[in-house]
């Protein structure tokens, strides 16, 4: 059995842990215990691979296992990991810890909550270490149901609404996404469902690859926020509870961009090429348009959750931009999104649990009274917009270098529209923090002298938060070794193949 597999034993022991729990601490130290060796067990997988890489290991995944599940289709239960997904699966392990400390008073059934947040990661982790298309799909599964109940139940605001607009559509990209997958397993000849051995067969038609492209990228760009798919995104955001937005908006919205690269251009590459345009169009619109849609909001998390639109955008754009730079970049984009939004997240939910209200027009003076969460909303900012010193910077810069390095005009139009975004990212977060931080507050019927600051399981998580994004942003040369050569065999297949 390959160590991989402990990634989802691990959750899918803490669920009866959890069920078996008495009172909250049982709950809560069920949580950290988990939560803690799978943190420990990622930050191994990292330098175990770091280490083989630099010990002449070339393998395309290392861990590799397979057994049969179900002959008759191929179906296989298969694991495996290369830079892309080691770095995806570090970031759901920070994002689930540092979630779990962010629930920490969270009320009421506590212990229901965090069997459906635990089932959720659980999807998450399998689908990132799986190499079968079938196994891959049902992990995709488990990580959406849980979704309907954590916002339907535990969320706030038109919560029912949201759920039920978050379920329909990434339901609808899954009924996609089942179609492309099997039609990729039976017209590359119905013997496999490995995602690798089905793109060394290269024997897909073109015609057949420009029908199910479009089915396979929409299923898994509905995920990934992609225009004009990405309404359900903003709703269920602001509805969802804290460590939820944080896992949902931090790793869940990544499986869209993973899927794309992975399955939809890895697999048809010939299709990739013959439709990037089309695709590209939709995500220079996704960029922009959710940069201009935060600048108008009022709410906290709507504004964070069309920030998402634009940063997600973001990174299928430059994986349709198919040069190694651009694809390296978006990949670190997907993991600095995740660490950034997840830190503006859980410091929304922390301001909201004590002022009852997300308005920013009902904010003002947060400095004073919570100077330890204002502070950390800066950063939270500061990292958005992109300043040196931080992820952001190091990802979109990347990604943008990346998209130049095409020569024609139409990607290069494509990337100075995207670059505007850099500008319009500035606008909304610098407004908001300037209104709520350091105006004076308008609504007098709010009393901020009883506003309290971060308790120590809060300033723990925004802590350990931080550290991640200065820590990307600053050395953020271990992180793109990694991905190197996950991105260079995905792109060669894609640039390489003909039929």
């Amino acid at each position: 059995m390959s160590i991989l597999t402990l990634f989802v034993l691990i959750p899918a022991l803490m669920l009866p842990a959890l069920w078996l729990a008495r009172n909250d601490n049982q709950v809560r130290g069920v949580m950290v215990v988990g939560s803690s060796f799978l943190l420990a067990l990622s930050i191994w997988l990292t330098i175990d691979f770091i280490q083989a890489r630099a010990g002449g290991d070339t393998s395309v995944m290392l861990h590799t296992y397979a057994i049969d599940w179900f002959k008759p289709l191929n179906i296989q239960y298969a694991v495996g990991v290369d830079g892309i997904s080691v770095v995806m699966l570090l970031l759901s392990s920070i994002i689930v810890f540092t979630g779990t400390f962010a629930s920490w008073q969270l009320q009421p059934m506590k212990k229901e909550y965090f069997l459906w947040f635990t089932l959720l990661s659980t999807g998450v982790y399998g689908f990132f270490i799986s190499m079968d298309l079938f196994t891959m799909f049902m992990f995709y599964e488990v990580a959406l149901i849980p979704m309907y109940l954590l916002i339907g139940v535990w969320g706030s605001g038109n919560k029912e609404y949201a759920a039920m607009k978050l379920t329909l559509m990434l339901m609808g990209g899954s009924a996609l996404l089942i179609l492309g997958i099997l039609g990729i397993y039976f017209f590359s000849g119905a013997t496999t469902m490995n995602v690798n051995e089905i793109a060394a067969l290269h024997n897909i038609p073109a015609a057949v690859q420009n029908v199910f492209f479009p089915f396979i990228f929409i299923g898994f760009g509905v995920l990934g926020a992609l225009f004009p798919f990405h309404t359900w995104s903003p709703d269920g955001h602001a509805s969802a509870p804290t460590a939820v937005s944080m896992l949902h908006a931090g790793v869940l919205m990544k499986l869209g961009g993973y899927g794309c690269f992975r399955v939809a251009m890895y697999l048809l590459p010939d299709a990739a090429r013959e439709l990037s345009w089309i695709f590209l169009i939709l995500t220079t619109i996704s960029v922009v348009y959710g940069a201009f849609s935060a600048c108008v909001q009022t709410d906290l998390k709507y504004i964070n959750a069309y920030s998402s639109v634009s940063h997600c955008g973001l990174v299928l754009f430059a994986l349709l931009m198919m040069t190694k730079t651009a694809a390296t970049g978006a990949i670190l984009q997907m993991l600095s999104h995740g660490l950034m939004t997840a830190l503006f997240f859980a410091l929304i939910g922390m301001i909201y649990g004590r002022t009852h209200t997300r308005d920013v027009r009902y904010l003002g003076g947060l400095m004073k009274v919570m100077p330890f969460l204002a502070v950390g909303y800066v950063i939270a900012g500061l990292a958005n917009l992109g300043l040196p010193g931080f992820s952001g910077f190091i990802a979109e810069m990347t990604i943008f270098v990346g998209s130049f390095e095409n020569a024609d005009t139409f990607s290069r139009a494509c990337t100075i529209i995207a670059c505007c975004s850099i500008v319009i990212t500035a606008v909304y977060i610098l407004r908001v923090v300037g209104k709520i931080l350091f105006q004076k507050l308008q609504y007098p019927h709010m009393d901020t002298v009883k506003l309290t600051d971060a308790t120590w399981d809060e300033r723990f998580s925004v802590i350990c938060l931080i550290a991640c994004v200065a820590g990307l942003g600053t050395f953020p040369m271990w992180a793109s070794k990694v991905i190197d050569s996950g991105v260079g065999n995905v792109l060669s297949n894609i640039l390489t193949a003909s039929i």
